[in-house]
């Protein structure tokens, strides 16, 4: 318990969760989404880091599995929200190599669980870690042989963001439920909080969609003679 690196695990996981739940509150591309949305990526990966050396020092498969995930989750986020229109870099691909890698171990384990009679809970996180580990790198191979443009690139880095926060919270308010008192148990709240992030990122999707819908419908309604005035004027 007197380890500089769990000291560190348990403060990084406290600020990604604040600056997580702050930069999701704030409008998306200003000043102070932008700040908590910088501490949180740092937050995350220290948290992701010490968790994937607390588990090689404890053996703790899981939590390796979940610190580079989240380390992967957070980077490609990042990432993706400060590139410019294009393909993909030396980086993606190893990213891509690294996320593929991850999800075949997964479903290795998992199914060798599942054969051995063992269809535990963690059992069943490895199959549904494995299938976003599946979807990153498909998402991934799209990225880099076309490239995302537009809303494509902030729906990447929305959800990806939104994952990682939820890997955060799920391993806070049910990986530690029993600190909560029974009363908040019994009201279900810590396994509302961990999955809050999941329905954000569903709500934010959503509008994001339906905002291009919006925009593509009005430019396909929009008079084809318009001045050049007028264009800059409501740009």
């Amino acid at each position: 318990m007197g380890s500089p690196v769990l000291a560190l695990h348990i403060a990084a996981g406290i600020a990604g969760l604040i600056s997580g739940a702050a930069a999701m509150t704030f409008r998306k591309g200003g000043d102070r989404h932008r700040m908590y949305g910088n501490v949180f990526v740092i937050s995350m990966l220290c948290l992701g880091a010490s968790a994937a050396y607390l588990s090689v020092k404890t053996g703790d498969f899981g939590n390796l599995v979940g610190g580079v995930f989240t380390i992967y989750m957070v980077g490609t986020a990042w990432s993706t929200a400060r590139r410019r229109d294009g393909g993909g870099t030396l980086l993606d691909w190893a990213g891509l190599i690294a996320i593929l890698l991850g999800g075949a171990a997964l479903l290795f384990l998992s199914i060798r669980g599942v054969r051995a009679h063992h269809v535990t809970p963690p059992t069943i996180a490895g199959f549904f870690l494995a299938a976003i580990a599946f979807l990153c790198a498909a998402g991934d191979l799209r990225m880099i042989r076309g490239g995302l443009v537009g809303s494509q690139r902030i729906s990447r880095h929305l959800w990806r963001m939104c994952f990682a926060l939820f890997v955060a919270s799920g391993s806070f308010f049910l990986g530690r439920i029993r600190i909560f008192p029974q009363a908040i148990r019994e009201l279900y709240i810590p396994w509302i909080l961990a999955f809050l992030p999941l329905l954000l990122m569903i709500f934010w999707l959503l509008r994001i969609r339906g905002k291009k819908a919006y925009e593509t419908k009005a430019g396909r309604h929009q008079p084809a003679a318009v001045s050049r005035d007028t264009k800059q004027t409501f740009a």
